[in-house]
């Protein structure tokens, strides 16, 4: 049967289940359940309109009711904070990822004029956010360690990081990578270089991985110098992030601090190869960047001197492009 139009195009669904994330309301309903007015009380709504989200809830399968009392389905508890599906930091709008997705309303900005969607909105943009949110830049941090949980160590495992002494984690975020890489090749040192934020929590970690001899954090810009003399500079699903000037300046930064031998190392969701059409409009929408296939990124590697060496699939949906100096 083919799907309604209107059914697909609706918000209803949507809005209900982020404003559901947003207000705890799995967590406060608990697997017995609670009153519209006691998850009123709980999460300073008005009972009358909750009992509205709720019903609505109930209808697409979110919630159940009885008994005057709604209590989360197995579907609605993947909306708790501690589920293992860890998808309420995507729909919680007081999240980094939640709140990207709002800006979606603001689509047509982005296909007309081609700008992000996400600055028009708030006023500024994503990263620009994080800056100012210390809350913020938390969420988006977790986001990260939740997205790589899996792949984190595939990428460790299914790409040769042992023949090189040392590797710089450009944007590496909290040291998620960087540690997973480090425990599969106990002979690599690294550094993680990210605005101060997260590269305090990347020493962090690292540290608490057992890792504080041979890896740190270190405070800085991919679009400022780079530190040098490393092995192999990696850029992990920085550039989708971007668009085609600004990831030129960031490989640019690479190509000046690689020595003559030194290699790039880009990882990304590539198009056609396990990227999507949806997340594509997301990061053209979101940051006025986009996934790119094996081609674009070579050309745009090639417009700063370096060559494209390999290409390998190192996780459900991610390849690493290995580039050297030319």
């Amino acid at each position: 049967m083919t799907p309604s139009l209107l059914a697909m195009a609706g918000l209803a669904t949507p809005m209900a289940i982020r404003v559901a994330a947003t207000l705890d309301l799995v967590e406060h309903a608990g697997p017995s359940g609670a009153t519209a007015e006691e998850l009123a009380a709980a999460t300073g709504a008005s009972a009358r309109a909750l009992e509205c989200l709720l019903d609505h809830l109930v209808e697409v399968g979110v919630f159940a009711a009885g008994s005057g009392r709604y209590r989360p389905t197995d579907l609605g508890a993947q909306l708790a904070g501690d589920d293992p599906a860890g998808i309420k930091p995507l729909l919680d709008i007081r999240c980094a990822g939640g709140r990207a997705e709002l800006a979606f309303a603001d689509l047509l900005e982005t296909i007309t004029t081609g700008a992000s969607a996400y600055e028009r909105r708030y006023g500024r943009g994503f990263w620009a956010d994080l800056d100012t949110d210390p809350a913020l830049r938390r969420s988006f941090d977790a986001q990260m360690r939740w997205r790589f949980r899996e792949q984190a160590p595939q990428i460790a495992e299914r790409f040769g990081w042992g023949r090189f002494r040392r590797i710089l984690d450009v944007g590496g975020g909290n040291g998620t990578l960087l540690e997973a890489i480090l425990l599969a090749h106990p002979e690599v040192r690294g550094e993680v270089l990210d605005l101060a934020p997260s590269a305090d929590a990347a020493t962090e970690r690292l540290a608490a991985a057992g890792l504080a001899d041979r890896a740190r954090g270190v405070a800085g810009s991919f679009f400022d110098p780079l530190p040098s003399g490393a092995d192999a500079y990696l850029l992990s699903d920085i550039l989708h992030d971007w668009d085609d000037d600004h990831s030129r300046r960031i490989l640019a930064r690479c190509r000046e601090a690689a020595a003559p031998d030194g290699t790039v190392v880009v990882i990304e969701p590539v198009r056609n190869q396990g990227s999507g059409a949806a997340i594509n409009l997301f990061m053209l929408m979101c940051f006025a960047g986009r996934e790119r296939a094996v081609e674009e990124l070579t050309a745009l590697a090639a417009g700063n001197g370096l060559v494209l060496r390999t290409t390998t699939a190192v996780s459900d949906g991610r390849t690493a492009l290995e580039f050297g100096v030319a």
